[in-house]
C-alpha cells in the first residue's frame, strides 16, 4: 500500500495505549506536525510532576509537543488551526474536543477506541470487557463528533479475549491492533474512498472511569466474578482485600472446583498451590499476592510464613 506522505497530522494522546498508534504514524512517513498530550502531573510518593508516556515518546522522536489544560481557549484553537492539519488523530487523550477543534482538520478528527463500538463507549473499555466476561473485543476507528464515542465507524478489528488474560496483556494487544488498523485505512480516509458507517442503535454500553474503590473485593460475589475483577484490574488499580487489617493486593487468581461450607471470605486451605477462599458461590484460589511494603509473591510463599487458615478476608 502506498501512503500519502504529504498528510499532515496532529496527534492527541496521553497514556501508553496511544504510543503504538503514534509510532506507527511516524514510522509510516506521515508528517506529525504536533502532539497534544496532558500536562505533566504529580505522580508517585514524592508527587513529582511527570510527563505523560506520549510526551516522553514524542520528545524522544523530536516531535513538537503541546500540553494545553483545555482546548476551549481561542489561543490554543488558533495555534492548532495554524498547523493546517489534514487529520487530527485521537487515542485516549483525556480531554473533550469542542466543536471548534473538530472543525479544524481538512478531512476529519479520527479516534482509535479499544472496543467494538457501540459496546463499551467511555473511559475504560478494556477493563469493562473483562469484567463482563466478554469473549471478544477489538478496536474501532471512528470519525469523531460531539457525543461520547458516538461517531460513525470506519473500520474495526476483532480480538478474542484469552480465558486467563488480564487487562495489561489485552491492553498491549489492542494498542498494537489499533495502530495497525489506522495505518491500513489511512490512505482511504484521506482520499474519501472510505465512508464511516453509523453505529448501531442497539447494544450500547458504557465503561466509566475506574477508581481504587472499584478494586475492593466483595467476597459475597461469585468466584468467577471476583476472578474477572482480579484480571480486569491488573495492572491498575489491582484488586485488594483486607488480611488482619492490612491491605492484601491480589494480582492473580483462579476459580477452582470444590464445594466448601465456609463463610464468604474465609480461607479454608493454604498451600504451595495458593490460598483458597470461599466466595458467595464457588472457591477462588489466590495465586499471586502482595502485602504492604513487600514484593509481589506467589500466594504459596505467603502461606508458608503467615497463619491463614480460617482467617476471614475483607473484614
Amino acid at each position: 500500500m502506498t501512503l500519502d506522505r504529504g498528510c499532515r497530522i496532529i496527534f492527541a494522546g496521553s497514556p501508553d495505549f496511544a504510543i503504538a498508534t503514534l509510532e506507527r504514524l511516524v514510522d509510516s512517513g506521515h508528517t506529525v506536525v504536533s502532539v497534544l498530550t496532558q500536562p505533566d502531573r504529580p505522580a508517585g510518593r514524592g508527587r513529582i510532576k511527570r510527563p505523560s508516556p506520549v510526551k516522553e515518546f514524542a520528545s524522544a522522536r523530536g516531535l513538537d509537543v503541546l500540553q494545553p489544560t483545555t482546548l476551549r481557549g481561542p489561543e490554543t484553537q488558533a495555534t492548532l488551526a495554524g498547523l493546517q492539519p489534514d487529520l487530527l488523530v485521537v487515542v485516549a487523550y483525556g480531554l473533550l474536543l469542542p466543536e471548534q477543534i473538530l472543525e479544524i482538520p481538512r478531512v476529519a478528527c479520527v479516534n482509535v477506541h479499544a472496543s467494538l463500538l457501540p459496546r463499551w463507549r467511555g473511559a475504560a473499555p478494556i477493563q469493562a470487557a473483562i469484567l463482563a466476561g466478554d469473549v471478544e473485543t477489538g478496536v474501532s476507528v471512528m470519525r469523531m463528533e460531539q457525543g461520547l464515542d458516538t461517531g460513525p465507524v470506519y473500520a474495526v478489528e476483532r480480538v478474542a479475549i484469552g480465558l486467563r488474560e488480564n487487562a495489561g496483556q489485552l491492553h498491549d494487544r489492542l494498542a498494537a491492533a489499533g495502530g495497525r488498523l489506522l495505518v491500513e485505512i489511512l490512505e482511504d480516509i484521506l482520499a474519501g474512498r472510505l465512508e464511516p458507517e453509523p453505529q448501531a442503535a442497539i447494544g450500547v454500553t458504557y465503561a466509566g472511569r475506574i477508581s481504587k474503590a472499584d478494586a475492593v473485593i466483595d467476597w459475597s460475589k461469585t468466584a468467577v466474578q471476583i476472578d474477572r475483577q482480579v484480571r480486569a484490574y491488573n495492572p491498575w488499580p489491582v484488586a485488594e482485600t483486607l488480611l488482619d487489617g492490612q491491605r492484601l493486593r491480589c494480582w492473580a487468581s483462579l476459580p477452582i472446583d470444590g464445594a466448601v461450607r465456609a463463610e464468604p471470605g474465609e480461607v479454608f486451605a493454604a498451600s504451595r498451590a495458593g490460598i483458597d477462599v470461599q466466595t458467595g458461590a464457588g472457591v477462588l484460589r489466590l495465586t499471586e499476592v502482595q502485602l504492604p511494603g513487600r514484593q509481589r509473591v506467589r500466594a504459596g510463599e505467603l502461606a508458608n510464613g503467615y497463619p491463614l487458615l480460617e482467617k476471614r478476608l475483607g473484614g
